[in-house]
């Protein structure tokens, strides 16, 4: 389990009267293992995760990972986190299945053999090993997320931060995405607009206009965020 504090964490894109403000004062103190983060399109949801992980720095305010703040040591956070992109074609490297998957082992100081067997355990366990040697971008949307999602969890991160990893995804391959989820012993930090797959979640963020507006239990939480959609 991943302890989470945010402490008046604010940020803005730009300069100038053309500044914009996406996050103001947000403070969140977690040590869940399951939080959804939902909001409308431009209510600051992807900025507050992508700070998780030192992908933005924030204006005001900081992120603390298990006591170790994100902005200051941004390489030790990320070396206990893997963060999981909307469009998988982002974040898949090299040519192959199999070579994509054991691209973030290149520094691990293990032999070739144990890379080997690494990377054919999380194939198996992906549903990908028929592929291993296929171009990784020839892959279906659904093999493509499953792919960042094994070239992510092959380093064995403590967080996992995934940051509406379903949109591209259709209904059979987002709910079979989240069944693989729910078995993860990570804590996760899930964004999405997809709500029905925060229902056995621990805790649900809810943003709007830049601010935490509600932070509860799943059902009280969506509820209010459904509220704002009215």
């Amino acid at each position: 389990m991943v302890h989470i504090r945010v402490e008046h964490l604010s940020h803005r894109y730009g300069e100038g009267p053309l500044s914009r403000l996406v996050l103001d004062d947000v403070n969140v103190d977690a040590d869940q293992t399951r939080i959804g983060v939902v909001g409308h399109n431009g209510s600051g949801k992807s900025t507050f995760v992508r700070m998780l992980d030192a992908l933005i720095a924030p204006t005001q305010g900081r992120v603390l990972v298990d006591g170790i703040d994100v902005a200051a040591e941004p390489a030790t956070v990320r070396r206990m986190t893997g963060f999981l992109f909307t469009d998988p074609d982002s974040q898949i490297i090299m040519p192959t299945v199999a070579e994509d998957v054991a691209f973030g082992l290149r520094r691990s100081g293990l032999t070739r053999e144990e890379i080997s067997d690494r990377v054919a355990a999380m194939l198996e366990h992906y549903g990908l090993s028929s592929h291993r040697d296929h171009p990784a971008h020839l892959l279906s949307g659904g093999q493509k997320q499953l792919l960042a999602l094994a070239s992510v969890l092959i380093t064995s991160p403590r967080l996992l931060i995934m940051d509406e990893p379903t949109t591209l995804l259709d209904l059979r391959n987002a709910r079979r995405f989240a069944r693989l989820v729910a078995e993860l012993d990570q804590t996760v930090v899930l964004a999405t607009h997809h709500l029905d797959l925060l229902t056995d979640f621990d805790r649900v963020l809810v943003f709007d206009a830049g601010r935490l507006v509600a932070d509860d239990a799943p059902a009280p939480a969506l509820a209010h965020y459904r509220s704002l959609m009215d």
